[in-house]
């Protein structure tokens, strides 16, 4: 504290710091400027006095509020952590703030959300997750935010878009499984338009390549263990029992896993299953699930450097950024 009882202020931390206040202000706006020594004696100036920075007012100077809203569907046992956790420790390092709010799967409160986002100037908003109303676009459209869609990539992004095709996962989880012999494969595919691409692609693929078209069964999102197990009752259903089952989450195939096991049947000698996301339950349990990986951290990395060019006043003008993913072939099928 400043003898006295006064609130400290920017220029009593330059003072302590030995630096000037301009740097105590690049300090909190664009810290990756400062070296490390400087930076950490303004980080023990700021302990010491008890300063605490008026965020408002330097955002009505700069016409920046360092804020960056992030729009997910869920979060609890969600494919979409990893770009969370990479986004959030970038934009940290950059000095700004994060707002992460939930939309639910169907983005029912989305256009709430999307409006407090811009009510409080955010300088981005990430949306994750499937396609919003046209009205929700539109107005996004209008105004000077940057937006950025994660997880896929659609015709025409509102601004830019940081993920990879769906259709194109359905497509190669097709190949693969026909390439490894399987012939009778039951897609439970959530819905949800994410989902509902990847199932085009596949049937597609398949379809072309000579196979007949798949059983299908739908689940509804999120998708959760629970729905892996009902899908494995439906296999039981089926005449002739499919050879392959492809799940549209890990969650999924594990809940599979599960049932099939209790119920004596080998994996994949019986029955394989076909996961999507890549979970560390993917990895971790017996048997492992094949499935699909997508880089989570560098969509979060590429979607920072698209807010950090922004800053810069050069964004590229290919407004589709495709991190594309791979196939990982476990023991299930």
């Amino acid at each position: 504290m400043i003898p006295g009882g006064s609130a400290p202020r920017i220029h009593d931390v330059a003072a302590r710091a030995g630096v000037s206040a301009a740097t105590v202000s690049r300090f909190f706006n664009m810290p990756g400027l400062l070296a490390e020594e400087t930076a950490e004696r303004i980080r023990r100036a700021v302990e010491e006095i008890g300063y605490v920075p008026n965020l408002n007012a330097g955002g009505l100077a700069s016409r920046r509020s360092g804020l960056v809203a992030v729009f997910v569907p869920v979060i609890s046992n969600s494919i979409f952590n990893p770009t969370i956790e990479a986004m959030v420790d970038a934009l940290s390092a950059e000095g700004m703030s994060t707002m992460l709010a939930m939309t639910g799967p169907r983005f029912e409160v989305a256009p709430r959300l999307i409006d407090a986002a811009l009510g409080r100037q955010a300088d981005a908003i990430v949306l994750t997750g499937g396609a919003h109303g046209e009205s929700v676009r539109r107005r996004l459209r209008e105004h000077p935010t940057l937006v950025v869609e994660t997880w896929g990539l659609p015709e025409d992004p509102i601004n830019y878009a940081v993920g990879f095709s769906h259709r194109a996962v359905g497509e190669a989880v097709a190949q693969f499984l026909g390439e490894r012999g399987y012939r009778r494969p039951l897609l439970v595919v959530a819905e949800g338009s994410r989902a509902q691409s990847r199932r085009d692609g596949f049937v597609e693929r398949w379809t072309t390549d000579g196979g007949s078209p798949p059983v299908e069964m739908k689940v509804s999102i999120p998708s959760r263990f629970g729905h892996g197990r009902a899908a494995f009752r439906r296999v039981g259903e089926l005449d002739p029992r499919p050879d392959v089952v492809v799940c549209g989450s890990d969650s999924l195939a594990q809940g599979v896993i599960v049932e099939a096991l209790h119920a004596g049947i080998r994996i994949p000698d019986d029955l394989a299953i076909f996961g999507f996301g890549n979970l560390a339950v993917a990895g971790e349990m017996r048997p492992t699930i094949s499935t699909v990986d997508i880089d989570g951290g560098r969509i979060g990395r590429e979607t920072v450097r698209l807010l950090k060019q922004r800053g810069e006043g050069r964004l590229p003008d290919e407004r589709k950024i495709d991190v594309g993913f791979r196939i990982i072939a476990r023991e299930s099928a």
